[in-house]
């Protein structure tokens, strides 16, 4: 690999950063002049047209009518729910604190992949998964207090296991299709579901400050659009394992956004409740990295 090859590499994964850590302190602005259903449609819109202009000139890959289930369920989970979810749960929770319990959803991976798919899940893994929600009831309790395990919090989990549940399709039936044209369709779907939100629309956007228009325009193009494009060029380069590092720096970056576009100080409770969540996401990924390793030495 080339210097300057590393050099867009690492230019595209700090764009990812950025993008998905500005998410949150988008949506709460946004969430100032637009109800959830709103701003989640406005900004899939947005993100929908900026993905078929860059379609007609790339190319895609046309669906299989037996694939048109599939291909709106992945965009039910990763673009209707987990995003409907997102945002009236960041009515009561604060941006930072949002971005930890949205990194959660490797520990939903865990209990999809025993609960559903009958996998083996080791009792590392478990020890994990444990961890991880502690660390999560650390992050609501120290964010609002203990009474904001309340419906706010419990729809942020419900966020990150949607978005668990859209790799989990991914993985097991979506082969056939590459990355943009599987994030294309995941998009395009997931937009018509969220049309049933679109009464009122219209005159939301005649009404809304000037500050949540901009807030909705910055989210429909960079974490909705361009930074799906910048990811899918980061995993054509490096793999998934080495890739995912780079999430963990999503986190920081949003709490380090919302002290400056919100004003928000994150509690040490909150600090502290991130540090053990992501611990244990990290500890999962480093198991299954071993586990990649031991198998290829198998083979060798």
């Amino acid at each position: 690999m080339t210097s300057t090859s590393t050099c867009k590499i690492i230019l595209a994964m700090a764009f990812v950063v950025g993008c998905w850590g500005y998410s949150p302190t988008g949506i709460h602005i946004g969430l100032q002049g637009y109800d959830p259903g709103h701003l989640a449609l406005l900004r899939f819109l947005l993100a929908s047209l900026l993905m078929a202009l860059i379609a007609i000139f790339k190319g895609i890959r046309l669906p299989q009518w037996r694939d048109v289930p599939l291909l709106f369920a992945l965009g039910f989970f990763a673009v209707s729910l987990h995003h409907v979810a997102l945002n009236i749960g960041q009515q009561g929770i604060g941006a930072g604190a949002s971005s930890v319990l949205a990194q959660s959803s490797p520990l939903f991976s865990t209990l999809l992949a025993r609960l559903v798919f009958k996998d083996r899940v080791s009792l590392w893994r478990w020890g994990c998964v444990l961890l991880g929600f502690v660390g999560v009831v650390i992050v609501v309790s120290g964010d609002k207090g203990m009474g904001a395990i309340n419906a706010h919090g419990l729809l942020i989990l419900l966020a990150a296991l949607s978005w668990s549940l859209y790799f989990a399709l991914q993985k097991h039936h979506a082969r056939r299709y590459d990355g943009f044209s599987l994030g294309c369709y995941a998009v395009w779907s997931g937009t018509l579901l969220l049309l049933i939100y679109l009464p009122g629309l219209a005159d939301a956007v005649m009404h809304a400050p000037t500050r949540a228009q901009w807030a909705v325009l910055m989210l429909g193009v960079f974490p909705s659009a361009l930074a799906y494009l910048a990811w899918g060029f980061v995993l054509k380069h490096v793999d998934l394992s080495r890739a995912t590092m780079t999430l963990y720096l999503i986190p920081p970056t949003a709490m380090g956004i919302a002290s400056w576009g919100l004003g928000e100080r994150p509690t040490l409770m909150v600090l502290m409740g991130a540090v053990v969540v992501l611990i244990s996401v990290l500890a999962l990924n480093l198991e299954r990295g071993v586990g990649v390793v031991r198998a290829a030495e198998s083979k060798a």
